[in-house]
């Protein structure tokens, strides 16, 4: 994410959340990347204009997701992530879809995104709060290993809502490195199959 594409990111969460981050939140946030990672996904019509493709923005992938061709100031905005890296722990902060591009295995891509970034800056585990009602996005990171740790009272502001902790397993563990390489060529195929044209990128 670049401080261009904040007031688009910004139109978006208002679209997505009920208690969005103002943009001068996203402003802070980027000038810090030592300690912040952001990203957004930019949805690219095709030479023929009938298969959509994605682009991602913002930072290395290392070895995921990236668009062949380059970004045209002409592409929306259909999703964006986000973490903190500090002391060893990565804590994903914020991560959005457009409602009309959803269901595509995009928030995947980023979620896949943010977890292998904080394995290249050298976390040792990543964790998140989710809302308790949220069951797809508690099933997605189900699926990458994360597992509740502990609940957090009344912490969304919008609705009283509490909050599931979910913790990844250690990142270090060749394992679970193992798993994360399974999912990602899983997910490679479903974009394959959805007509969307990736290509990986090098770490």
């Amino acid at each position: 994410m670049r401080s261009d594409d904040v007031p688009e990111v910004a139109q978006l969460e208002r679209r997505c959340f009920t208690n969005p981050w103002p943009e001068s939140a996203y402003y802070r946030e980027l000038r810090e990347p030592d300690r912040n990672y952001y990203i957004v996904l930019r949805w690219q019509a095709s030479p023929s204009e009938v298969e959509p493709e994605p682009a991602v923005s913002g930072g290395t992938l290392a070895r995921l997701l990236r668009m062949a061709r380059p970004r045209a100031s002409t592409q929306p905005v259909v999703g964006f992530a986000g973490m903190w890296v500090i002391y060893g722990e990565a804590h994903v902060t914020t991560i959005a879809v457009a409602p009309e591009h959803r269901r595509l295995g995009l928030g995947e891509v980023l979620f896949l995104t943010l977890i292998s970034e904080a394995i290249r800056r050298g976390a040792e585990f990543v964790t998140l709060e989710v809302r308790v009602s949220n069951v797809p996005a508690q099933s997605l990171y189900a699926k990458y290993g994360f597992t509740r740790r502990g609940v957090r009272p009344r912490y969304y502001s919008d609705n009283a809502e509490d909050a599931y902790i979910m913790t990844s397993p250690p990142l270090r563990d060749p394992n679970y490195r193992q798993q994360l390489l399974q999912l990602r060529d899983q997910l490679l195929a479903r974009l394959a199959a959805e007509g969307i044209e990736i290509l990986e990128e090098a770490a």
